[in-house]
């Protein structure tokens, strides 16, 4: 008997997937491109982008002292600053809990 795994192959499920879609008019996502990118550079841009949310926080904040923005927005802002920062201090606990575990790593 066969099994059902050497049936149902990653392959021909993708080109089934892909044939239904095309006779339904739907667009077919593209797969996804390796882009190389090193972890260094990951978590470059990773930082990059939350120093830059928490300037935009600090710049709504202070228009919103001079009142020049609602306290919806200031609120909104500051939200989004919150979870920005609970995600780059999770994010760290993760590299220094790594780096930690490769230095008890017996060589």
């Amino acid at each position: 008997m066969t099994e059902f795994s050497s049936i149902l192959s990653t392959s021909n499920v993708r080109g089934a997937y892909r044939s239904s879609q095309e006779l339904s008019g739907t667009p077919v996502p593209a797969e996804p491109a390796a882009t190389g990118d090193s972890f260094a550079e990951i978590l470059k841009g990773a930082t990059a982008n939350t120093v830059g949310n928490i300037r935009d926080a600090e710049a709504v904040a202070h228009k919103g002292l001079v009142g020049e923005v609602s306290t919806q927005q200031v609120v909104e802002a500051t939200l989004e600053l919150e979870s920005t920062v609970k995600m780059m201090v999770s994010m760290r606990d993760k590299v220094v809990e790594a780096y930690q575990e490769i230095m008890r790593m017996p060589i």
